[in-house]
């Protein structure tokens, strides 16, 4: 049988459509966050499916715009919007306060629209150079490494605020979430990179998701939804930029 928590999971991080009725339970939905890699995985298998078929019938310039387009509707852009509103807080030189206020507002402002804008055209021109002996391995990889910083970062971290979207993922830093993340990011990217690739993939997504933390630390004593949502965006891009790296030096 299914756990509850891993329903959970799937409901608040996809847009698939999952009964209410399979994780309405709270307690489920506190243990959600432990679920979180193993979603990232599901998404990354989705995609890598949807990618064989794309390639396939199109050009991969057009294949790599739908990927694209189906990457942000996967999780019907609930991280984009976490990194239009960190952008639009965190570079408004503005107090603690304000800047959780600035979150609060549905409406995007220009650090915002330019932080989507380049982060999308950034992880479309990787897209566009991956190696084709590299593709879907960094594809698969990509939504994993996003979702497995997520229970980390929030355990580590207090929540920013007295009560928000996010507050139930917060709780005191947990080992067993540490090591079901690194886990469930090291057993693919060894077995689909090698060990020489997927140390470095590995390295970088942790190192991107600890930079993440400590920032929002600074900024905001802690992390909201918002900036969940926004490392997630960040450390999406940071295994197809390692394998991009590796390709252009000829390392691999």
């Amino acid at each position: 049988m299914i756990p509850k928590p891993f329903f959970s999971a799937l409901r608040f991080l996809t847009i698939l459509p999952v009964p209410e009725s399979w994780c309405v339970d709270e307690t489920s939905f506190r243990k959600s966050p432990d679920w979180y890699p193993l979603v990232g995985l599901l998404i990354g298998l989705l995609l890598v499916l949807l990618d064989f078929f794309l390639c396939w019938l199109l050009p991969v310039p057009v294949a790599s715009v739908l990927l694209l387009l189906a990457m942000i509707a996967i999780s019907g852009a609930l991280h984009l919007d976490g990194l239009a509103d960190s952008a639009d807080a965190f570079f408004s030189s503005r107090g603690r306060e304000q800047m959780l206020e600035i979150m609060k507002d549905s409406r995007s402002g220009p650090m915002g629209v330019t932080a989507i804008v380049v982060v999308l055209l950034l992880k479309l021109m990787l897209l566009l150079a991956l190696p084709v002996t590299w593709r879907w391995q960094s594809i698969l990889l990509m939504p994993l490494a996003g979702r497995c910083v997520l229970p980390v970062i929030s355990s580590w971290l207090p929540y920013a605020r007295s009560n928000g979207t996010a507050a139930f993922t917060s709780s005191q830093f947990s080992w067993v979430r540490l090591l079901i993340a690194l886990a469930m990011l090291s057993i693919p990217s060894f077995f689909l990179l090698g060990w020489m690739t997927g140390s470095l993939v590995i390295a970088v997504v942790c190192l991107g998701g600890w930079l993440s933390g400590l920032y929002s630390r600074r900024k905001i004593s802690g992390f909201t939804g918002d900036t969940l949502g926004a490392t997630c965006e960040l450390v999406e891009l940071l295994p197809a930029l390692s394998v991009v790296v590796l390709a252009h030096q000829g390392i691999i």
